[in-house]
């Protein structure tokens, strides 16, 4: 119900955004203010020794980029699509996708935030409530830090334990 002017404004600040290359790109992601990304986050569960049979639902969703590596390694991933059949699947839209992601989050056995969104902080203060305490929030930051070195492998994935 919004008017034509209101609507023209949202379209034009949808065309006006740009996505974020070169160096603008890398000094946010050194700040560890980037998601980070399916291989990177591989990595990280890796250098926690999460075991790659582990059953992990992904609420990030379908089409992410990179992620066969990270099915590669971990083969018990979950998402919407997978747990939902194709019609109901289509029916949902953005908050009831949304409410489906909450739930399977709060009533896991952990939950790992790969970046501290709305629903990462609305998630783990539930988890917190529910004294569900095996709620993790991995370091961009560090991780950013740490590539930024040259660190890769097993080097990387001991410093990540040491920060």
């Amino acid at each position: 119900n919004l008017s034509p002017s209101s609507i023209a404004a949202i379209e034009a600040a949808r065309v006006d955004r740009k996505p974020w290359t070169g160096e603008l790109a890398q000094i946010w992601r050194k700040r560890g203010k980037c998601p980070l990304t399916p291989n990177e986050t591989v990595l990280m569960l890796q250098s926690l020794n999460i075991p790659a049979g582990t059953n992990i639902y992904l609420a990030a969703g379908d089409g992410l980029m990179e992620m066969e590596g990270f099915t590669s390694v971990y083969t018990n991933v979950f998402t919407k699509s997978v747990l939902l059949n194709q019609e109901d699947f289509t029916r949902m839209h953005g908050n009831t996708k949304a409410a489906l992601d909450y739930y399977v989050s709060i009533n896991s056995d952990a939950y790992v935030a790969t970046y501290f969104g709305n629903m990462d902080k609305i998630v783990a203060a539930m988890r917190t409530y529910k004294r569900m305490h095996n709620t993790l929030f991995l370091s961009r930051k560090a991780f950013a830090e740490l590539t930024s070195q040259g660190l890769e492998g097993l080097a990387l994935k001991k410093a990540l334990w040491e920060v």
